[in-house]
């Protein structure tokens, strides 16, 4: 049997919790620019956002709505097109990964994936009463 054709990592779980599993981790990426994961996940995740951050770099309302529905959170689209998006000069390989050790409990290989630019956020406007 061969595994010709076939793309992507299982984690051992099923195809609507794998998906979920990466629109989570992608979403949490963009929310703070850096996150540890297992060195698997973060490989795969690094995959997906690649591509959503060159159809954000684009711009665009088509783009747009792809980016939402992939990720399923209007507000990680959101700061992905309006924030980060027009920081990015370079035209691929967005994203780093770091080998963070090992964890604990299960003596899994750990990596960090954070964005290779340094990437400049408008501080939250507190409003005044």
């Amino acid at each position: 049997m061969h595994r010709h054709g076939y793309k992507g990592r299982k984690f051992g779980r099923e195809t609507d919790q794998r998906l979920a599993l990466t629109r989570g981790l992608v979403c949490s990426l963009i929310r703070y620019q850096s996150i540890t994961t297992t060195l698997a996940r973060a490989k795969e995740i690094r995959r997906m956002a690649e591509k959503l951050i060159t159809l954000a770099r684009k711009g665009g309302l088509a783009n747009r709505r792809i980016v939402i529905a992939r990720l399923n959170d209007l507000e990680a689209a959101t700061i992905l097109f309006d924030e980060i998006a027009p920081q990015i000069k370079r035209d691929s390989g967005y994203l780093r990964i770091e080998h963070a050790g090992y964890r604990r409990g299960d003596n899994s290989e750990m990596g960090t994936i954070s964005f290779v630019d340094e990437l400049v956020f408008d501080a939250p406007k507190k409003e005044a009463k």
